[in-house]
């Protein structure tokens, strides 16, 4: 027997946190999976998912061969085949589509589900070579950065770490104990040092019962409530005026806009008390440092973009930035991409030029069944769209096409893989190399394979190399290897200290203070408080209360949330594997408990929830976490853990955010009755 050996290795998972961990390695087999007590963010714990990490990875439930469908789409019956064939198949079928109908119809549809660099960009190359389909937007987090950016010309806020130095601060719309549980310990230094907790959400999440105050405004109410502060904080003589006239534009048109934004008027709106918002404004400009910490949550509604515009204009009025410890803070990925050659990783030299056929990553389901420019194939990988993608029910459609070759690259025999023609198998984070960048925290992470791929198991960049070589590709950087792309993608990191250490910490203002004195990377380096730009848009060029299309009505009177809740699954990872999803009970529709008694619904008892885009039965819970006229059901849940085989995203809205790509999940209207 060898001695153990332990392997750095960092979290992979769509998760703030980017965790460092230590795998413990006997004979080849990996034995211990356990925090990385050196790291600075993580410090050494893991959540209740990836502390069974190895369970998922030793799962008699892997992929770990090529599998041709031998059954109908969505049936699940495959059989082994060798890579030889798969490949040879997928690539004959592929020539034969871009022979007939062009690179255009064949389309990548690759997602956050492992977040490594080579993982989720490598394969860029090949399919920039190809000139397939190219995938606009997202599914979370573009609109964040781009609402962002209309008002600071940049993502950027500051280190979520340095909440420690903050005496007021507000979450507003993020559940960090559950989806970012790393930053809390950090949250409770600062109360500890006297600093007060709001919480703003439209539930009442685990996050705001820690909350020293929380406020409950109606679903995507908020920008009403910004402007309301906004009136309050310039009515009192709350804003700092020096600060406003040396780093801001458009102040007086601001100043104008939010004056018929009353306490009052909001309150109308938001369903709050016009004396809670009058408390909320006064906090905001009278403690110091004062900070306002969000994610990527309230981006999913259609005016998504507008939320963090607006946020954005807060700590401009206050003077927020100029303490360390306040200001925004949002994801801190964009400090992380002032390291990464984004044009080394990716590559779209290899377009040459070619204008190839665009889609928006919300609309899946939309251009699979456009019949008029028909995609032919499609390949998806670290992607589960049949939980994770809104409008469920019309991508299912979409992938029954007799006509679609469908390809998917995944560690397990998933709701997706189910339709697929070919399924490949993937390799767990543990068994592959990679580089993780965090948009949680400013340390990069390494991830060193602990262990050879089981099975016949590859990563998605041997994949992307193996798929060139079948399709007969020569051009070279398709082929560069893992270690090669990695330096070439992060030129100014030592790659060779980075894999000693585990983590490095990115550039970041040794004071904390990255815009004390402004120097925002707008045209001007202010704060665009007015932005004319969006004018070309079709959008207000200040900050703008908008109503959804979508919203209740007399048919579908309910706002429904979907959002997430257990703890030990993520996004659709982890939830049909034993001590995850059994151990959460299973899928359920929440309901305030006046609505419940008027609609008759009992606690256990079933309840449709339907729109027009499907119909699904659930168990009932009361609780007080709605607002009457609310409902929740959390997803994450396979179809096949339904009773019914939907999930909750096949009642989703699929319109697209304002601006910046997103989708309005949250802007989803429907009706509920017993059955």
């Amino acid at each position: 027997m060898n001695a153990p050996t332990v392997v750095h290795g960092t979290c992979h998972h769509d998760c703030p946190d980017s965790c460092g961990w230590q795998v413990t390695v006997e004979d080849s087999v990996a034995v211990q999976l356990r925090g990385n007590p050196a790291h600075p963010f993580s410090k050494g714990e893991l959540c209740p998912k990836v502390n069974r990490l190895l369970d998922r990875v030793y799962s008699p439930e892997r992929v770990l061969y090529p599998l041709r469908r031998v059954g109908a789409k969505g049936e699940g019956r495959f059989e082994r085949i060798s890579w030889d064939d798969a490949l040879a198949e997928i690539a004959s079928r592929w020539h034969a589509v871009i022979d007939t109908d062009g690179a255009g119809a064949v389309l990548p549809y690759i997602s956050a589900g492992n977040q490594g660099l080579l993982s989720i960009m490598f394969g860029e190359r090949f399919w920039h070579h190809m000139g397939a389909t190219r995938v606009l937007g997202a599914l979370c987090g573009a609109v964040a950065g781009a609402g962002a950016t209309t008002t600071n010309g940049s993502g950027k806020g500051i280190d979520p770490s340095d909440m420690v130095h903050s005496k007021l601060i507000i979450l507003w719309g993020t559940n960090t104990r559950l989806t970012n549980r790393h930053l809390w310990p950090f949250i409770e230094q600062a109360r500890a040092d006297g600093a007060q907790v709001v919480v703003i959400d439209p539930l009442r999440t685990i996050t705001a019962d820690s909350a020293d105050w929380f406020l409950q405004p109606l679903p995507g109410t908020d920008v009403a409530l910004m402007l309301a502060m906004m009136h309050v904080l310039i009515r009192d003589g709350l804003t700092d005026r020096e600060w406003i006239e040396a780093h801001t534009e458009g102040y007086a048109d601001l100043e104008a806009h939010v004056a018929e934004w009353t306490p009052e008027r909001a309150a109308a709106v938001t369903g709050l008390a016009v004396d809670d918002i009058e408390r909320l404004a006064t906090l905001y400009g009278t403690i110091r440092p004062a900070v306002l910490r969000t994610l990527i949550g309230a981006e999913h509604h259609e005016h998504g973009a507008m939320f963090f515009r607006t946020l954005a204009c807060l700590p401009a009025l206050v003077g927020a930035w100029r303490d360390q410890g306040g200001g925004m803070s949002r994801s801190v990925g964009t400090w992380s991409n002032a390291v990464l050659d984004h044009a080394a990783l990716t590559r779209p030299d290899l377009l040459a030029g070619r204008d190839t056929r665009t889609m928006w990553m919300p609309h899946l389901g939309r251009t699979l069944t456009d019949s008029e420019h028909p995609v032919r194939a499609v390949f998806l990988a670290s992607v589960n769209p049949m939980v994770s993608v809104p409008n469920t029910e019309l991508v299912r459609e979409g992938l029954l096409r007799d006509d679609l070759f469908t390809v998917v690259h995944d560690q397990f025999l998933t709701d997706t893989a189910r339709y697929a023609d070919i399924v490949l198998p993937a390799t767990t984070h543990i068994e592959a190399t990679d580089v993780v960048t965090s948009w949680g925290h400013l340390y990069l992470g390494w991830n060193e394979a602990a262990i050879a791929p089981l099975g016949e198991a590859v990563s998605n960049s041997e994949l992307h190399r193996r798929l060139a070589r079948a399709m007969g590709y020569t051009e070279p950087a398709l082929f560069d290897d893992d270690l090669t792309v990695l330096r070439d993608s992060l030129p100014t990191v030592d790659i060779d200290r980075l894999r000693i250490d585990g983590f490095q910490r990115v550039p970041y203002p040794e004071d904390g203070r990255p815009f004390a004195e402004g120097g925002f990377a707008t045209p001007s380096g202010k704060v665009l408080l007015r932005c004319d730009a969006l004018a070309a848009e079709g959008q207000p060029v200040l900050p703008t209360y908008l109503t959804p299309a979508e919203a209740p009505n007399e048919q579908y009177p309910f706002a429904l949330l979907t959002p997430k809740h257990h703890t030990r699954f993520l996004n659709s990872s982890y939830s049909q594997l034993p001590g995850h999803g059994d151990r959460e009970g299973g899928p359920f529709v929440e309901v305030a408990a006046a609505d419940a008694d008027r609609l008759g619904l009992q606690e256990g008892g079933t309840a449709r929830v339907w729109n027009d885009r499907a119909s699904l039965e659930l168990p009932v819970r009361i609780s007080n976490r709605v607002r009457d006229g609310l409902v929740a059901i959390p997803w994450g849940w396979w179809g096949t853990q339904h009773a019914d085989g939907k999930v909750a995203n096949s009642l989703t809205n699929d319109a697209l955010t304002d601006w910046g790509g997103g989708v309005a999940y949250c802007d989803t209207a429907v009706a509920v009755a017993a059955v």
